[in-house]
């Protein structure tokens, strides 16, 4: 989220705005600093932990120094749980409450009557704030997670060049947490099945993502039982590869992947991944859970192909395996699902995005104001 609106603040602050960005402390970063119109101050935080009570409390002495520290305006953005709550009456001169729905509510939406707009990134996280709270439905927003769209499709050109040799080993790629919410069990099963087809071309499944619990992954236990799943897919097959946060570097390797599969399990956690939007931007052909809020991006065979994630496992195996082995064979039709999937995820560009919340931001700030 903090990538995202940090992306959103440099266009906001290029149109004229006012931008403040409140973030967490970090090593050889000032606390207080501008730069690309932008004034970052950075606060101390706390890493993630395994246990949600704390998570919550952390969260909670974290919206506690943000209210501290936010200076007046007409709005504050904010993905906390707990800011949303009290923000609004503890220091009114910060602005309208607008809160981003980075995952699918829990039950929190309740608690949120004082927000003024609440920024929800998939058709499925609207439908879920609604049910919790049907009176905040003229203050709900659609707002997807927005991407780089250009970066990641200039890296992909070579793709569609119509001389274009195949590549070898053609990339099956997933890009995210390697937490066990993912699905990546599913994921390995699947491909230690298409390790037995011998007639395939040749290929890797290239898994990159943060291992670490404080980077939101499952640990080096969790890491390690993947490893050990299937130890001949590991030797021959798998790369496991650390996460990447540059951006020119992770389109490349978005680029490089033909097929890119997100198998999250997480019906109750996920609003709309940016991974799969990325890779689809990046030509990719998205093989995807069938998780509600996917239902706005993916079209199973026109641009990308779902799958029954709820099905019991030997299923859900042998249907992954199935769409990866046709892809794998078909050049053409994964040329031309590619093409398709990189259109879709166009109109999820930041410049789109932009325009759609600062229209927003600007009809809350013409409203009474929330100062006080």
């Amino acid at each position: 989220m903090e990538k995202i609106w940090h992306r959103f603040g440099r266009l906001f602050a290029a149109a004229g705005h006012d931008v403040t960005l409140l973030s967490r402390r970090w090593p050889g970063l000032p606390d207080d600093a501008v730069a690309d119109g932008i004034r970052f101050v950075r606060l101390p935080g706390s890493n993630h932990t395994r246990s949600l009570p704390l998570n919550l409390l952390l969260d909670l002495r974290w919206s506690i120094r943000v209210a501290r520290a936010l200076p007046s305006g007409d709005a504050v953005i904010t993905n906390a749980v707990a800011l949303p709550v009290f923000l609004r009456r503890l220091k009114p001169r910060a602005g309208h409450v607008c809160v981003s729905l980075g995952r699918m509510p829990k039950g929190q939406i309740r608690f949120y009557g004082d927000a003024s707009c609440l920024l929800a990134p998939s058709a499925a996280v609207v439908a879920r704030v609604l049910h919790e709270f049907p009176a905040l439905g003229d203050r709900v927003l659609l707002l997807p997670n927005p991407i780089d769209w250009p970066v990641h499709a200039a890296a992909a050109d070579h793709k569609f060049e119509p001389a274009r040799a195949p590549t070898s080993p053609l990339i099956i790629g997933y890009v995210g947490r390697i937490n066990p919410e993912k699905g990546l069990e599913q994921l390995l099963d699947a491909a230690a099945r298409l390790a037995t087809e011998t007639d395939l071309p040749e290929w890797r499944l290239r898994l990159i993502g943060p291992v670490s619990v404080a980077q939101g992954g499952g640990g080096e236990a969790y890491r390690d039982s993947l490893l050990a799943r299937h130890p001949l897919l590991a030797k021959k097959h798998l790369e496991l590869l650390p996460p990447v946060f540059d951006p020119a570097q992770l389109a490349r390797h978005y680029a490089a992947m033909d097929v890119f599969c997100y198998p999250s399990l997480a019906a109750k956690g996920e609003g709309l991944s940016v991974a799969p939007l990325e890779a689809m931007a990046a030509g990719a052909v998205p093989v995807l859970s069938r998780l509600d809020c996917y239902n706005d991006i993916l079209t199973s065979g026109e641009n990308g192909f779902s799958f029954d994630h709820t099905a019991p496992a030997d299923r859900v195996a042998g249907e992954l395996a199935g769409h990866f082995s046709r892809l794998l064979r078909a050049g053409p039709e994964r040329l031309r699902l590619g093409r398709a999937a990189q259109q879709t995820a166009r109109r999820f560009d930041y410049a789109v995005q932009a325009e759609s919340v600062l229209g927003r931001l600007a009809a809350l700030a013409s409203a009474p104001s929330a100062r006080g």
